[in-house]
């Protein structure tokens, strides 16, 4: 199936029967990633007198009870409810569904004090202004030790606050990227990277997203995409979400 749609008075094809699909799943116990010392997820079955939710285990039907984190635990978009003294929910902040968006590849640049950071540079020669409402961001080097990395206590790559200035300059809307964060795991609690992207609390960006722990598979290009951002329907600041990209020809 191809749709046709529009984009800065341009029309572009997308191809929606080939997927691909960005977020990591979530998996019971320690196989998935995991960030900020967050609790493992865990599935177990729901037991109620002579009743087990575990076909495997006799029962009738698998019903099974879910624990995790969804900013410590796997793929999740976030809306500025994270950062914000007011109540903000994804569900009122995600208003679109399919954007499109940029994927990029580079390489985070260290640091005299050893910290692996994006630098504004960077992106300058990666996306220019108006380009896309999305970026999505696949650092280097890239492997699947991402699906399940520990990144708690490990200072990972971040985004340094004026980076994320030049994407609000661009005009991206929602921000995705293969790191546990935005800003340094420990950064006293400043947010500098978050308050950027939201511009929170002076003029809040509140239909802007940032989408943490994806996955881009190395045999994927840089290049244009129509994303579609789905997510699921909590009433938090956070859900967990399957980012898909369809590639697209003009």
């Amino acid at each position: 199936m191809r749709v046709i749609f529009q984009h800065k008075g341009h029309s572009y094809h997308a191809d929606l029967s080939r997927p691909i699909d960005l977020s990591i799943p979530l998996r019971d116990g320690h196989g998935n990633p995991n960030c900020f010392y967050a609790p493992p997820v865990a599935f177990w079955p729901v037991e109620a007198g002579s009743f087990i939710g575990s076909t495997a285990k006799g029962g009738p039907v698998n019903f099974f009870n879910v624990t995790f984190n969804p900013h410590g635990n796997g793929t999740h978009t976030e809306c500025v409810g994270h950062i914000a003294k007011e109540r903000y929910v994804l569900g009122d902040c995600l208003k679109t569904a399919h954007v499109m968006a940029k994927l990029i590849s580079l390489y985070p640049r260290k640091t005299d004090a050893g910290d692996r950071v994006i630098f504004p540079d960077q992106l300058e020669e990666l996306i220019a202004p108006d380009e896309a409402e999305a970026l999505i961001i696949r650092t280097l080097p890239n492997d699947d030790l991402k699906l399940a990395a520990n990144y708690s206590g490990a200072n990972p790559p971040y985004m340094h606050y004026t980076a994320v200035e030049y994407l609000v300059a661009c005009g991206v809307q929602h921000l995705l990227l293969d790191l546990p964060s935005v800003d340094r795991e420990e950064d006293e609690g400043k947010l500098l990277a978050h308050r950027a992207f939201w511009q929170y609390p002076e003029t809040v960006r509140q239909y802007c997203t940032i989408t943490e722990l994806i996955y881009v598979p190395n045999d994927v290009k840089d290049g244009f995409y129509l994303l579609n951002l789905q997510t699921a329907s909590f009433d938090l600041d956070a859900s967990p979400s399957k980012p898909v990209i369809f590639q697209i020809t003009s």
